[in-house]
């Protein structure tokens, strides 16, 4: 079943059934001047309630404190809300920010939603204004970059906030930001197999190589045993050990101008479809109820007052190889629960956002799709729902992959990235060479998408696609592919 967040739980009880299946299209109100913006949705609704957002961009000199101010004009009355504090009193609606999100610099965005009940008509609001001054839903964003311009070069310093506006990934000014560069392998079994944390050096020359390829982008796998220190993990590798190693890891990464996205890799849960082992030491078709959501509670809380993270909720979803239909697949990956053909109780991609968000977290989050998150042909049809309007969809490709060719990449990826960012969180190919990843790169390109190389290791062809020979950055015949596509592109 999909579990609603926990400060939905109360007022929604009666009625989580018909949040999930009702769809009500998106209502948008604007107000009367260019100073600020306000986008007001209704994301659902049922007999005598729905849930709402309001995203609000600030166009002003930038503040350090915000209020958003409205009325509610169908007699609709406020429950309880999320992302702010929220008040009412008759029909004038308050928003507030909390203390961690309470900054907004020109051109910035925040995002918050709330449950209110309804009777008779469920009319818009009209006009909304920010710390007084009178907004227009209608004004538009601040000019950006066509996304398919190069990255920024990261000599440039610290990585952009990041946050989704409609299709792209941008920064606080507005500048769109494609995240183009490397995975870092290591993190995710070194320290289940008792071998360390990561798989190599991470020191600040290594991470500095990553760079020198024009990268602006590191995805950092992770495994949630070692992360929450549980008991089967070498004390030495695990828990604050751990997170001190990562954390070190993410500030080099961003020192080096680049953008981390941490990912969670390996997961418990007995599964006999690929191992006996119940323990986080290989992937899992999904991650599990029991430990997932409180080890993306921690690391949100522990990366929540930087925006430049970006979280990817959940490696290589598979649970098409479990149940029988794809449709079953499709919901055990949104709702988690009980999922034919899995023996634990799953986390859905829905219980892991509402965990990312319960702790006031807004950075951007991805979500793969099924079939080792190589299958978004649904994505757009069972996309959770983010609170915060952060977003985006990861995808995988390898040459053996099933959507491996540009016509499946037209049909199923194209509709997908027309309306959220697209993250090829890993591409490669087990040919030792790059003429596979080419293909992809061009196309990517071509829509202004993102993609990572797997992988910064110093691996071969017999163990899967390596991108170096050696950490100082010598690529392998492979890599060279990526790394000179990269240095073309950031010139």
């Amino acid at each position: 079943m999909r579990h609603p967040p926990r400060s939905v739980l109360l007022v929604v009880a009666g009625a989580v059934a018909l949040i999930g299946s009702v769809t009500v299209p998106v209502v948008t109100a604007s107000g009367a001047a260019p100073a600020c913006s306000v986008e007001y949705s209704v994301t659902s609704q049922w007999d005598s309630g729905f849930q709402g957002s309001v995203r609000i961009t600030n166009n002003m000199a930038a503040v350090s404190s915000w209020s958003l101010t409205f009325d509610f004009a169908g007699g609709q009355k406020l429950s309880q809300g999320w992302n702010a504090k929220w008040s009412q009193s008759g029909k004038a609606v308050t928003a507030a920010n909390e203390s961690y999100n309470g900054s907004l610099v020109t051109g910035a965005s925040v995002s918050a939603g709330f449950i209110a009940s309804w009777s008779g008509s469920n009319t818009v609001p009209t006009s909304f204004k920010l710390n007084g001054t009178s907004c227009n839903t209608a004004a538009e964003p601040s000019p950006t970059p066509d996304p398919t311009d190069p990255p920024t070069d990261p000599a440039e310093g610290t990585p952009p906030a990041l946050r989704v506006w409609g299709n792209k990934l941008v920064g606080a000014g507005g500048t769109t930001r494609r995240l183009l560069g490397v995975n870092r392998s290591g993190g995710e079994f070194m320290c289940v197999q008792g071998r360390g944390i990561f798989d190599g050096p991470v020191d600040d020359a290594s991470v500095k190589a990553i760079a020198d390829w024009k990268a602006n982008t590191v995805r950092i796998p992770l495994n949630e045993e070692c992360w929450l220190g549980l008991s089967n993990i070498d004390p030495a590798y695990a828990g604050a050990n751990y997170i001190n190693a990562v954390k070190d890891l993410v500030a080099k990464v961003k020192a080096h101008g680049m953008t981390p996205v941490v990912e969670l890799h390996w997961t418990y849960g007995q599964y006999t479809g690929n191992s006996a082992d119940v323990h986080a030491s290989c992937q899992k078709p999904m991650p599990d109820m029991q430990y997932t959501p409180a080890f993306w509670a921690s690391v949100a809380n522990t990366f929540k007052s930087d925006r430049t993270v970006v979280f990817d909720l959940f490696n290589e979803p598979y649970p098409d190889r479990a149940t029988s239909t794809t449709t079953q697949a499709w919901q055990c990956w949104r709702d988690g629960g009980t999922c034919p053909g899995i023996g634990y109780e799953v986390a859905g991609m829905q219980d892991l956002v509402d965990s990312v968000r319960g702790t006031g977290a807004t950075n951007v989050i991805l979500a793969g799709g099924i079939a080792y998150s190589n299958d978004l042909s649904q994505w757009l049809t069972y996309k959770p729902t983010d609170p915060a309007g952060n977003l985006t969809a990861a995808w995988h490709v390898y040459n053996f992959n099933t959507c491996s060719t540009e016509s499946c990449w037209n049909s199923t990826l194209a509709p997908v990235a027309a309306q959220v960012p697209l993250v090829a969180g890993e591409i490669g190919e087990n040919t030792c060479a790059h003429g596979f990843i080419d293909q992809v790169m061009k196309w990517f390109d071509s829509h202004g998408l993102s993609y990572l190389g797997w992988t910064w290791n110093t691996w071969d062809c017999s163990t899967g696609p390596s991108l170096i020979g050696s950490y100082d950055g010598t690529p392998t015949a492979f890599g060279t592919g990526l790394r000179d596509h990269l240095r073309a592109l950031n010139g």
